[in-house]
């Protein structure tokens, strides 16, 4: 699978298999989102307004404070903790749509695979999304490489799907970014 740069969008071909990797890591990243909560006995103009009624955790998984993490860091942990309030139901909105564009256009028995700019900029996002966890689960570092475990280790296939992920987002940043030259230049 790789992206390209045509007349009608932004193409892959997908192999089933590639198809089935892809599907599982969406589906795991929407499941370690959560599902949007209902606040069924919110304060009626928080909720107007779209936000909690009260303050909203920090998450504990190490992989989630990455894709949700802290705005002020540890030097301002009110802020931070209003700061989520905030934004914490969106920021995770916004991952879930783009993880679920990528479930909605995926061909699962594998074909061709036809975005539209929208859709390519919610497969940039929910690619980077699983990069972020991945990466934060398998404690990846400059100097990890997947040949140093055995073949059998499952941290090797990971590291695996890591590098492969990596290089579905270089080729589809590629891709975007030929169309914004060719737009600059005139429609090719």
């Amino acid at each position: 699978m790789r992206f390209k740069r045509t007349r009608k969008g932004i193409e892959a071909t997908v192999d089933p298999f590639e198809a089935e990797v892809l599907a599982q890591c969406a589906t795991e990243l929407l499941d370690l989102l959560g599902v949007e909560l209902d606040e069924g006995d919110a304060d009626p103009l928080a909720a107007l307004v779209g936000l909690p009624s009260g303050d909203v955790e920090a998450p504990q998984d190490p992989a989630l404070q990455r894709l949700l993490p802290h705005a002020y860091g540890d030097d301002d942990p009110e802020a931070s903790r209003e700061f989520r309030r905030y934004t914490d139901a969106d920021l995770r909105a916004g991952k879930r749509a783009s993880a679920g564009t990528v479930l909605a256009t995926l061909p699962l028995e594998g074909g061709k695979l036809l975005l539209d700019p929208e859709q390519a900029g919610a497969w940039l996002a929910c690619l980077n999304d699983l990069r972020l966890v991945l990466g934060t689960r398998l404690e990846v570092t400059e100097q990890t490489d997947a040949e140093d475990y055995a073949p059998e280790d499952p941290r090797r296939h990971a590291l695996q799907v890591y590098g492969w992920l990596g290089w579905l987002q270089e080729t589809l940043v590629e891709s975007l970014m030929w169309r914004r030259k060719t737009d600059r230049r005139g429609a090719v």
